[in-house]
């Protein structure tokens, strides 16, 4: 064994157990204070430790869900990794013999300068920088993340002298970089001066059917949703103007090409039926673990962050800089394809699953799952029924969560070399956010063996539990993994400083 590969191991072991620490919080019972004991809180050593794991994504969990107003949109998701996991890239590039950051060029330091501790003060810094920007009504938080590990968050030297200064350069940089780049993440599309809304739609979308008029069964129609007392409302499609985004590794979603969706043509009625039909079989045998693998993947965060990172983590193949690199093309790949896909979407404005069940069975009586904690029951409507996981904001085709799944485990299996991982997700009994209390009925442990597998349940779990027809989940295979493979090379090109 090499000194290199002695000196990784305690670090390695280290790396492990604090994102161990962080997948117990997230996944079992939410955003709470570690164990004092635990080596997650260990004092941050500057040198051997591992910042986005020990610092920044313990500091971050608590407010992944304030990323939008609704709770968790896919393109909100990705464009907060992307910001964020982008910048840990451009923060250490310096220290690099060749790399060049994908949104800023900071130059090159002395070999004797590319040291852990000055990739991760630079890391710390152009984290505090995305966040104060990105959620600033949390800069308390944010400052006490910088000083959780022994730093300053009043200094805001912009040098590429030091450490702190190509930190905090880094984290503006792609702030700067990412403006006005058509996602609209500032509100200051379309020329809004005051009362700006971040993420508003400036692309005039409009619904060919309304939440009470189904004109177009082919087409997407909005959702009542109940927002707590007594409240609802209708639903928006979230950011339709992510497919005019700027992409990094592709000049244009119009490169790609993917089949329409013929069979949510209410015209081909057997073809519309049948897959309607497949979904409501889906929906009657659901089992606790389809439940519990839907509930993992339809939060992004936690299922393409914690989980896949840890998976990574553990293969042992990662020092610092290699796992700042693998994350940062993952985030590309997903930012990416989220922009095709988002392009897609509002091409086809596709039907859901529970606008087409409605149109066909309306009050006839089905076999389903019939809501938390009432398992499959034999008497529901087709009016009654809905999906075990709520109805995502935006047209059915192609599926969000299949391509987003398809692009990273393209990137992850490349870079890594292998398509071997080892995940295993804990789920205790009644851990379920659907049915607490009640699923699982006994503790259960998810596992995966592979990217491939951790992929075709990713994309499938979208139809278990109810939000989307199989072909929509099979349409990514024609371009998302080719965008997982292109950011891949993308990332490639920064670190070889081919660019």
């Amino acid at each position: 064994m090499t000194e290199s590969g002695r000196l990784r191991r305690p670090r390695y072991r280290r790396w492990a157990a604090a994102c161990c620490a962080i997948l117990t919080l997230g996944l079992i019972s939410g955003p709470a204070a570690a164990d004092p004991g635990s080596d997650a809180v260990l004092a941050f050593d500057l040198d051997t430790g591992n910042a986005p794991v020990e610092i920044i994504y313990p500091a971050i969990t608590p407010h992944n869900k304030d990323v939008s107003a609704t709770g968790s949109d896919a393109t909100l998701d990705v464009d907060y990794a992307m910001l964020l996991e982008v910048s840990w890239f451009d923060a250490i590039a310096p220290y690099n013999p060749t790399a060049v950051g994908v949104c800023t060029n900071l130059g090159r330091r002395p070999a004797a300068e590319a040291t852990d501790r000055n990739r991760n003060i630079a890391i710390v810094y152009a984290s505090y920088r995305v966040l104060l920007n990105f959620l600033p009504q949390f800069a308390a938080d944010w400052r006490a993340m910088v000083t959780s590990a022994g730093l300053d968050p009043n200094d805001d030297q912009r040098t590429t002298t030091t450490a702190v200064g190509i930190g905090n350069l880094a984290g503006q940089g792609v702030i700067d970089n990412r403006r006005g780049d058509g996602l609209n993440r500032f509100g200051e599309e379309g020329g809004v001066r005051y009362n700006r809304q971040r993420y508003a739609d400036y692309t005039g979308y409009t619904p060919v059917n309304t939440a009470y008029e189904l004109r177009d069964p082919s087409r997407w129609q909005p959702n009542v949703v109940p927002i707590g007392n007594g409240i609802f409302t209708v639903q928006q499609f979230a950011t339709p103007q992510m497919g005019l985004t700027r992409p990094f590794s592709y000049s244009s979603p119009t490169e790609f090409s993917v089949a329409p969706p013929v069979a949510s043509n209410y015209r081909n009625r057997d073809a519309y039926k049948r897959q309607a039909d497949q979904v409501l079989g889906a929906s009657a045998t659901l089992d606790d673990r389809q439940k519990m693998t839907a509930e993992l993947f339809n939060d992004k965060f936690v299922s393409l962050g914690d989980v896949a990172g840890l998976g990574a983590v553990q293969t042992g193949l990662l020092n610092l800089e290699r796992l700042v690199q693998f994350i940062a093309g993952n985030s590309i790949s997903t930012f990416d394809v989220a922009i095709a896909t988002w392009y897609f979407k509002k091409r086809f404005d596709s039907v859901r699953p529970r606008t087409a069940i409605r149109y066909l069975y309306g009050n006839t009586k089905l076999t389903a799952w019939g809501g938390p904690g009432k398992g499959t029951v034999q008497d529901i409507t087709g009016t009654e029924w809905r999906s075990y996981l709520n109805t995502a904001d935006h047209p059915e085709y192609p599926s969000g969560s299949a391509a987003l799944c398809m692009a990273f485990t393209e990137s992850a299996r490349l870079y890594l070399g292998t398509d071997t991982v080892h995940i295993a997700v804990p789920r205790p009994a009644g851990s379920s956010l659907v049915e607490p209390g009640i699923t699982p009925a006994t503790d259960m442990t998810l596992t995966w063996e592979s990217w491939s597998s951790f992929n075709t349940d990713c994309g499938m779990s979208r139809n278990w539990a109810g939000v989307h027809f199989l072909p929509s989940i099979q349409a990514p295979a024609s371009y998302a993994p080719e965008i997982g493979r292109r950011a891949y090379q993308f990332l490639q090109r920064h670190i070889a400083g081919q660019v």
